[in-house]
């Protein structure tokens, strides 16, 4: 799936130069680079990992005549996240992409505190002060877009998921009212909510998922909903899953859930 011209154009026209990505060195952080790169942005690519980051900026260039930036850092540290400001002093930035983020799973009295904590600021606290900061530019110059990666989990509680499922519902929860906050500004605010992924968030966070969507199925939805929509629900397998549930109350969402997660977290309880 790709961009048509007419959306490249309106991608470049409404929030280019300079693009923003966090954890662009894989899933669909990548493929969104790979999408802004065919538009013609600029862009500023982020993940912990220099050799891959290298081999993305290679892989991009060989698509367009784009400049890129690394920056290699670790988002969870607030040196993390100073790092990535820095690195973008100066450059005419117009959109933010806070696809970094990790998960967790299975029962959450058996779980790492430290992991589950490392995973609040990841997906979360690196994300507020991104998006604080940038939103606070793009207002002065008028325009701007932010991509924040929530998930169809946001919206229950999930059993076998539930710190991560609470991390994803605080993001839902910033970029709508963001969303409406920022947009007489000039900015605007996309939350994106995917369901099952094929990328390397299965193998972290210890899942087998299975009709799993792939990046190259999620990313044009999502730039092409910026700007025209709050929330994005890309591929038709996560609007089955979502708009299935909309009917249903709260306390039988989460029920849902936790057969849902139970079938793909199974493997390791006993």
């Amino acid at each position: 799936m790709e961009l048509s011209s007419n959306e490249k154009r309106r991608l470049k026209t409404k929030y280019g130069e300079w693009a923003i990505i966090t954890g662009a060195s894989s899933g669909i952080g990548l493929e969104l680079a790979t999408q802004l790169a065919s538009a013609g942005f600029n862009l500023v690519i982020n993940s912990r990992h220099l050799d891959k980051l290298q081999e993305v900026e290679r892989f991009l260039k060989s698509l367009s005549s784009i400049e890129i930036k690394i920056v290699v850092t670790d988002v969870s540290e607030i040196e993390g996240i100073e790092t990535i400001i820095r690195a973008t002093q100066g450059l005419n930035v117009g959109l933010l992409v806070a696809s970094a983020g990790f998960g967790t799973s299975g029962n959450f009295i058996d779980s790492s505190l430290h992991t589950e904590i490392n995973m609040l600021k990841v997906n979360c606290e690196a994300l507020l002060c991104l998006t604080h900061y940038y939103s606070q530019q793009f207002v002065q110059q008028k325009r701007g877009g932010i991509i924040l990666m929530s998930s169809m989990v946001a919206f229950q509680g999930t059993p076998f998921s539930a710190n991560y499922a609470a991390t994803k519902a605080y993001v839902q929860t910033l970029a709508e009212a963001l969303s409406v906050e920022l947009k007489p500004h000039g900015v605007d605010v996309l939350a994106a909510a995917p369901g099952p992924v094929a990328s390397g968030f299965s193998q972290r966070a210890n899942m087998i998922m299975s009709m799993s969507l792939t990046p190259k199925q999620v990313g044009v939805p999502i730039l092409k909903a910026l700007g025209r929509k709050t929330t994005v629900l890309p591929g038709i397998l996560t609007k089955i899953l979502v708009y299935s549930l909309r009917t249903v109350p709260r306390w039988g969402k989460v029920k849902i859930m936790e057969k849902v997660m139970g079938g793909m977290t199974s493997h390791q309880r006993p």
